[in-house]
């Protein structure tokens, strides 16, 4: 099969030819319809030592093949079923498995990461950690329930209430979806900060009631205008260095601030800041079981309108060019690999 791999960090993907995967008794082998870029796919590539590596988790697939227990344990992962995949391969026994919270299994391996992903023509998963999809939704909603998982993950992290003010920094794909449940939570006003025109755009189209330019305007005194008074909340969905400084400088006293953006190189902070205004600062990571099946029912159910974040599919041989471009800003949000 063909795959787009990592070659050595911060050079192109490479896509090469390799070995078809054969699926472990527990584990079924998936046909990829189509992978998303994500944005810590790009921060990770970076600094990944890791050669031939096989990156991509946020992936939807049709069943081709399954191991020897699969049928007796998920007679409903037969051949042709479209399934979303969960972003880990997990051990299905543990406490923390056994009640859904999937990313504290001790032995979970990262999708994309720790084990091959779905940049890729094929790729095998345990059958314990896909979901097969309900018929009305497609590949394109397949690929985009695991980076809405982690958006309802970071609302539920930052305790939002209803009738809150929320200022959600960056609009990229996890902004926009962090976006999307703040206003199913009932967030008051939900203000996207983002310096791109085009994101701003697309987050007042899936909810968000307000937005600002961070190049152009002073943030705290922007969301101030709007709300009353600074904010009490806030969300960083960026993942570089100095966001965090940035939260905690446009926060208000008191402040809650919700980390999901992820990064991987090192930051400076001035902690005096974050003690003179006890800000309250958790980080959120990956989502439960529970919240995954969530964002299935309610894109089911019509509830949400994923689709306005795909703003381009790509073929596996236009992945080196586009992962090496999507590293800068740009106007797009969530770029779908149709391998």
């Amino acid at each position: 099969m063909h795959a787009a791999v990592l070659q050595e960090p911060g050079q192109p993907l490479a896509v090469v030819e390799v070995d078809d995967p054969t699926p472990a008794a527990d584990e079924v082998l998936l046909a990829v319809e189509a992978c998303g870029i994500c944005g810590s796919d790009l921060h990770v590539s970076d600094v990944l030592p890791a050669p031939g590596l096989i990156m991509g988790h946020e992936l939807c697939g049709t069943v081709v093949a399954v191991g020897g227990q699969v049928r007796s344990e998920a007679p409903l992962l037969g051949e042709g079923v479209r399934v979303a995949a969960l972003s880990l391969a997990t051990c299905g026994r543990c406490i923390a498995c056994r009640t859904g919270r999937v990313r504290k299994c001790v032995e979970a391996k990262m999708i994309g990461i720790e084990r091959p992903g779905g940049y890729a023509e094929l790729i095998t998963i345990p059958a314990r950690d896909v979901v097969p999809l309900p018929e009305g939704l497609d590949h394109r909603h397949g690929a985009l329930i695991e980076p809405l998982a982690v958006g309802i993950h970071t609302v539920n992290r930052a305790g939002i209430a209803f009738g809150d003010d929320v200022l959600v920094l960056g609009g990229g794909p996890i902004g926009v979806g962090v976006a999307i449940w703040l206003t199913q939570a009932g967030a008051r006003e939900v203000i996207v900060s983002d310096p791109v025109a085009s994101r701003r755009e697309l987050a007042m189209t899936v909810g968000a009631t307000g937005t600002l330019d961070p190049m152009r305007e002073d943030v705290a005194t922007g969301f101030a205008a709007i709300t009353g008074s600074p904010p009490r909340h806030v969300i960083e969905c960026v993942g570089i260095p100095g966001l965090l400084q940035h939260a905690v400088d446009v926060a208000a006293t008191d402040a809650t601030i919700t980390v999901a953006g992820v990064c991987v190189s090192p930051d400076q902070i001035v902690p005096w800041t974050f003690m003179a205004k006890e800000t309250d600062v958790r980080f959120s990571f990956y989502y439960t079981a529970h919240e995954f099946n969530t964002v299935i029912d309610m894109i089911n159910l019509g509830r949400i309108d994923p689709l306005p974040l795909i703003t381009d599919e790509i073929s596996l041989d236009e992945v080196p060019s586009r992962f090496q471009t999507l590293k800068q800003p740009t106007d797009h949000c969530k770029v779908l690999i149709r391998p």
